[in-house]
């Protein structure tokens, strides 16, 4: 297997390979990169793997004038900065101890070291300079082409090493795989009660990658059999998540998604930010009211507005009605042709919110027709 992307060819990727290799020390993209050009995917992340120790690179990247920023020193990470582009070189490791998540590593000459320690085979595949594919455990490149997202040798011992591969293992088998390998399942399901030990930030780094994936109900779904969604979102039901995948037609959107799965105090579960923790709440009120789309648009915009709708039919079961996004978008476009400032100083404080509600539930019910002289007068 050879890699063919463009990215491959930049001026800056091919400099800090030579970097290393004329220091005399092995240079070898991973990871990532790797994966998605073998399958036509973009390449975003480059990642690197060499023999040379951390010091070394940043002499290395020191002497060919390039900057470096020691981002991981202890795990013998560097990244270097080539054209404006982040390189993150890593050290060949082998794993001495395990914390759950913290690991306490070796540096390793060994190729076939550095790649037992990885998650999954088809991330455990390198490739040199002219983009010939190494595959050191000899399973990543079988695995890669039949889209089988698989745990590097022993399931249940790469999961202890990090409990967040639990959800990995979901994540990964949305964005590349096929069908769940039984035997990752099963390990993830026999550790779902450690997803408590991780914290909220990692939890709904996952989850937000996971259903920005063009189909995770699959993969939802089997969380939820396994008890793992649960354990991330108590609470939570995928049963809407397959009807609403159904019926969209626009870019995925994590907060759509997690919206429609519901859960007990989701914003604080998943450390949401306080933009998406208000746009979940609105999307979560909206979805359960059989409200116009043209009622919808004007009340939370054309994007908003076409979520909500998109959600209350899944969760109804319903096809979604021609020319809705018409509708939606002319409800949009409406202003309220009254303001407070119409009202005053007759009314005041909570008498003048209630008399503005009043009338702009006349507007909305006439279909957004009455002009302002009618609604006052």
């Amino acid at each position: 297997m050879k890699l063919t992307g463009d990215w491959l060819r930049a001026g800056h990727v091919q400099a800090v390979l030579a970097m290393l290799s004329a220091g005399g020390y092995q240079a070898l993209l991973v990871g990532g990169c790797v994966r998605n050009d073998a399958i036509g995917a973009p390449v975003s992340d480059i990642d690197i793997a060499t023999d040379a120790r951390p010091e070394r690179v940043m002499e290395l990247a020191k002497g060919a004038g390039l900057k470096f920023v020691p981002t991981g020193f202890e795990h013998g990470t560097i990244t270097v900065i080539a054209e404006g582009h982040p390189h993150e070189i890593t050290t060949f490791r082998r794993d001495v101890e395990t914390h759950g998540r913290h690991a306490t590593v070796a540096f390793s000459d060994d190729l076939v070291e550095d790649a037992a320690r990885r998650d999954f085979t088809m991330n455990a595949l390198y490739a040199r300079a002219d983009g010939e594919v190494l595959d050191p455990l000899g399973t990543g490149i079988a695995d890669l082409r039949a889209r089988h997202v698989r745990f590097v040798g022993d399931a249940q011992a790469r999961i202890r090493e990090d409990y967040l591969r639990i959800l990995r293992f979901f994540r990964f088998t949305a964005w590349f795989g096929h069908d769940l390998d039984p035997e990752g399942l099963a390990a993830c399901a026999a550790n779902s009660a450690e997803i408590e030990t991780l914290s909220r930030e990692r939890l709904g780094a996952e989850m937000k990658k996971l259903l920005a994936a063009p189909d995770p109900a699959p993969a939802v779904a089997a969380m939820a059999q396994a008890g793992i969604l649960m354990a991330v979102l108590p609470g939570a039901d995928a049963r809407a998540l397959a009807p609403l995948i159904h019926l969209e037609d626009r870019p995925a959107n994590p907060m759509r998604r997690l919206a429609v799965l519901g859960g007990v105090n989701v914003a604080h579960r998943l450390r949401l930010s306080k933009a998406e923790a208000r746009q979940l709440a609105r999307l979560r009120e909206a979805m359960v009211s059989p409200e116009r789309p043209e009622v919808l648009g004007y009340r939370l915009g054309g994007q908003e507005g076409a979520d909500a709708f998109l959600l209350h039919h899944a969760l109804i079961g319903q096809e979604l009605p021609q020319n809705w996004k018409n509708r939606l978008c002319f409800g949009a476009n409406q202003v309220f042709p009254v303001t407070g400032a119409d009202l005053m100083p007759a009314l005041q404080g909570p008498e003048l919110g209630a008399r503005l509600r009043q009338i702009e539930a006349r507007w909305i019910a006439s279909d957004f027709t009455l002009t302002r002289d009618e609604l006052l007068a």
